[in-house]
């Protein structure tokens, strides 16, 4: 299953295994173990993403394109518990077959892990430089975000696959990067909805999101 990595997969292999591995060497376990909220919302996310990340698109092998829903992810759970529900998430994907084994540290480290720390770094940035009010939360850590995340993705794996010779940069322009412009918009809604429709129904579920900061006194 992973007797013909390349140098760059390996590489990744690495990375991404030991990023996890120390994720969970310093997160608070013990504590997750006996918080029935945070299960909850781990797995239940981890689920909304594997379902999500079934249904896509693309001609030539690893050239496929779909929905991220990372932004809102990074803002529901937190970097950490985001990392950790989207490796859940990645795990199921490749189980059943819609990614391979030798492309999971590529997929998890370029695909997720780097998008994931942009979006909960473009939100530290928002919530300590911005005033803190609910229309700046859901445009500038939401919905731009999510057409910003799903470009970086695309842009890494693009130059993944032209730098390992997996495909050459016409083929990865032709067939993947072109279509950046027709997802940016849609990424971006889902990332915004999802967040503006938790925040007024379920704000509780939202751990980046503090009504003493948004909504009181505005």
């Amino acid at each position: 299953m992973l007797e013909n990595l390349t140098t760059l997969q390996s590489l990744a292999w690495v990375a991404y295994l030991g990023l996890m591995l120390s994720l969970f060497k310093n997160a608070p376990l013990r504590q997750l173990l006996h918080d029935k909220h945070s299960q909850h919302l781990i797995f239940g996310s981890a689920a909304c993403v594997f379902v999500l990340w079934l249904f896509r698109a693309g001609i030539y092998d690893g050239l496929s394109v779909h929905f991220l829903w990372l932004s809102a992810l990074t803002l529901v759970l937190g970097l950490r518990r985001a990392l950790l529900s989207s490796f859940l998430a990645l795990a199921g994907i490749t189980l059943v077959g819609k990614e391979s084994w030798s492309m999971f540290g590529v997929n998890g480290l370029l695909g997720i892990s780097l998008p994931l720390a942009l979006a909960y770094l473009i939100y530290n940035l928002s919530f300590h430089k911005l005033p803190r009010h609910v229309f700046i939360y859901i445009f500038l850590c939401a919905f731009i975000p999510g057409a910003m995340l799903i470009t970086l993705k695309m842009f890494l794996m693009g130059g993944y696959f032209v730098l390992d010779g997996v495909h050459s940069w016409d083929v990865v322009v032709d067939n993947y990067l072109l279509l950046i412009p027709l997802m940016l918009f849609p990424e971006a809604m889902l990332n915004g909805m999802t967040i503006t429709l938790l925040i007024i129904y379920c704000p509780t579920w939202v751990y980046t999101f503090y009504d003493k900061y948004y909504i009181k006194d505005k």
